[in-house]
């Protein structure tokens, strides 16, 4: 039987509305209890290995700790099961969730503040990370336990095939892409190559979460921060103009974008560079595991991706610990958050070729060289903590990316849209968004 909680928390949520119940902040009413067991939730497959490596980390946290924990792994429909469970004043304690669904579980009050001073193993995080589980209002809402970014992969025996280096520069990347195109670079004789695999699909916003590595490489951005926590559109600066046209580019002029990228999510992005049929792909390093099965590790490379703008980005990305509302033990809740990030937590979690749930470390005394032998994990590292850049602190991220994904998928789906016209209405939208977030700047 599930324990009952008071808990205040203003939730829409298909249709579902609750109204606060507590008399203070989100469950302060609630009675303590450190011998209760806390609940986990993960968003990943269940019985996955995925699933495995969280338990593994739960059970190395009971064992240093006393707390108990009840791992629940829960993938489809995950936001309408927390939802549900919100409606019945049952939260679980604790949610690993990407970084990004910081601001929604905010907005809808279902988090509790983490008070960093209790938790002793936080000067041991990267600032990049202590920073990425920030509102606007500076508060920790979020403590991330693994961090991504994105580099380029490259079919590196294509590239030995056409004749050409790893690209340096944009210019460098679009020859590469249509040599890849145009080249017969797998020696079929069959002109079904495409230089670049894209995830443009409009579906939860992957289109902005795939451009964004471009957009931040160019020098532009979707909004930019005007101060006191307040942020405007950017989407029609000239850098972002040139990076979005750029990229339109890719598929409109230069034609090495693979057929049928508006409407591919990306699974089969994925399929489509590993099945031979696109020659770079810019993505993080959770593919690794998989591209090594299926292609072949001596098949490609990981390089960072080339930039056209000084001080540029790539998307920096990963996972949260979320500290739920009405909790009867906040102390097992610390400590567990405390445990996901300290150097023995973060070892466990990368533990593994496969289903670990530490890309990369966000604790500064993890050596990733001491933990993974394979060269291409420090190339990620590396680019984490030069150029990796987190989506900004507004209160929800969520429609920003989906007004973003929408322009930019039917950019390249229909070559013949007036691009500066198009995201002047993008900005539009985008200004409307962020003042109805209370962040807009006047």
């Amino acid at each position: 039987m599930r324990r009952s909680r008071w808990i205040g928390v203003g939730l829409t949520v298909s249709a579902l509305v609750l109204s606060g119940c507590s008399a203070g902040p989100a469950g302060t009413n609630v009675q303590q209890d450190t011998k209760a067991p806390l609940e986990l939730w993960t968003r990943t497959t269940p019985g996955g290995p995925a699933e495995k490596a969280t338990r593994r980390l739960a059970d190395a946290f009971e064992k240093a700790t006393g707390y108990q924990v009840q791992v629940t792994a829960i993938f489809d429909d995950f936001e309408t099961k927390l939802a549900q469970r919100a409606a019945q004043r049952d939260l679980p304690d604790l949610v690993m969730n990407d970084v990004t669904q910081m601001g929604t579980l905010h907005s809808q009050g279902l988090l509790r503040e983490i008070e960093l001073g209790k938790l002793k193993h936080v000067p041991e995080l990267t600032e990049q990370a202590v920073k990425s589980g920030k509102t606007g209002d500076g508060k920790q809402f979020g403590l991330p336990f693994s961090a991504q970014a994105s580099a380029l992969l490259i079919r590196k025996d294509w590239r030995e095939k056409v004749g050409m280096g790893v690209p340096q520069s944009w210019a460098d990347l679009v020859a590469l892409g249509k040599a890849f195109t145009t080249g017969d670079p797998d020696g079929n004789g069959k002109n079904d190559t495409a230089g670049l695999s894209a995830t443009l699909s409009t579906t939860r916003g992957y289109a902005s979460w795939y451009f964004s590595n471009f957009l931040w490489a160019g020098g532009g951005d979707f909004v930019a921060d005007a101060g006191d926590g307040k942020f405007k559109p950017a989407m029609s600066t000239p850098e972002s103009i040139a990076a979005t046209q750029w990229f339109r580019d890719l598929g409109c002029k230069e034609n090495v974008i693979q057929p049928g990228s508006v409407t591919m999510a990306t699974p089969a992005t994925n399929e489509t560079f590993e099945a031979g049929k696109a020659g770079m792909y810019v993505v993080g390093p959770y593919l690794l595991p998989r591209f090594d099965k299926s292609l072949g590790k001596d098949k490609y490379e990981v390089v960072p991706m080339p930039k056209a703008a000084k001080n540029a980005d790539v998307l920096a990305e990963g996972g949260s610990t979320y500290l739920m509302a009405g909790s009867p033990n906040q102390a097992g809740q610390d400590a567990f958050a405390d445990f996901s990030i300290s150097a023995e937590g973060q070892q466990i979690g990368m533990e593994g070729d496969s289903g670990f749930i530490v890309q990369l470390p966000v604790n500064k005394n993890v050596d990733i060289t001491k933990v993974r032998a394979d060269p291409r994990w420090k190339t990620y590292a590396d680019i984490y903590q030069s150029s990796g850049h987190y989506a900004p602190s507004v209160p929800n991220w969520t429609p920003v990316r989906q007004a973003t994904a929408d322009t930019v998928s039917a950019l390249v789906a229909d070559c013949r849209l007036d691009l500066k016209a198009e995201l002047a209405k993008l900005d539009t939208k985008l200004a409307a968004t962020l003042k109805q977030q209370g962040v807009g700047a006047s």
